[in-house]
């Protein structure tokens, strides 16, 4: 039991052939237009409501909570518990873990040293994947346990962010490794917000550890967001 703590720790830290020629033709060209149309956005955080609904396995240990969550800039993140199930080590160790973490990130101005910007990772175009996204691989300017070494992934045209996938550049702590995550992202009255979060962790005599978290979001920027 003594070691059981540690796993708090885990997060503190996924057409057709005949136009094949025309898509690789225009890769370089739609890569380089998605990064510019990327970094040219307001990357300012918007005030938002959110129901978000956390779930995490570790051997045969898993939990659950769900959570209205809310930020503006005058009051920052604050979150309220509103069900729970499972492992009381999982919910109160991990779960509410995450919450806190990013509710302290906040309230000490910390996240720009996470945000996907040239000050904290050079960019290189990586063509187009299956779904016709355009891929820019990440290379982070600095280990550190909040930036991802992988890539993004952008709509052709606006340059919106969909997906950010790879491995966090530096391990959280000495008993949590190989942390990979795959977040995904919506555009909601103009900013891409997280909706999804997979996490996955290998944590010392203790086996993988797996994370999940969803967000639906009732209001942004003090407009409603319909489901």
């Amino acid at each position: 039991m003594k070691g059981i703590p540690q796993r708090g720790r885990v997060l503190v830290g996924l057409l057709a052939l005949a136009i094949a020629p025309t898509v690789r033709a225009t890769v370089p060209d739609t890569a380089d237009h998605c990064i510019r149309r990327f970094l040219a956005q307001d990357d300012a955080q918007p005030q938002y409501r959110a129901i978000r609904r956390l779930e995490a396995e570790n051997g045969s240990r898993s939990g659950w909570l769900e959570a209205a969550t809310e930020y503006t800039p005058a009051t920052g993140f604050r979150y309220q518990v509103t069900a729970e199930g499972g492992s009381g080590v999982i919910r109160d160790k991990i779960l509410r873990g995450v919450l806190d973490v990013e509710q302290k990130a906040i309230a000490q101005g910390d996240t720009g040293r996470s945000s996907i910007a040239p000050e904290n990772y050079l960019f290189e175009p990586s063509g187009v994947d299956p779904d016709g996204l355009a891929r820019v691989l990440l290379s982070p300017r600095r280990k550190d346990r909040v930036l991802v070494a992988g890539a993004m992934f952008l709509q052709p045209g606006d340059g919106a962010l969909v997906r950010l996938q790879g491995r966090l550049a530096k391990s959280p702590s000495f008993w949590v490794k190989n942390v990979d995550i795959v977040r995904s992202y919506q555009r909601i009255e103009g900013s891409d917000l997280p909706v999804a979060l997979e996490s996955k962790a290998d944590i010392r005599l203790f086996g993988p550890a797996t994370l999940r978290m969803t967000y639906v979001y009732t209001e942004v920027d003090g407009h409603p967001v319909r489901p």
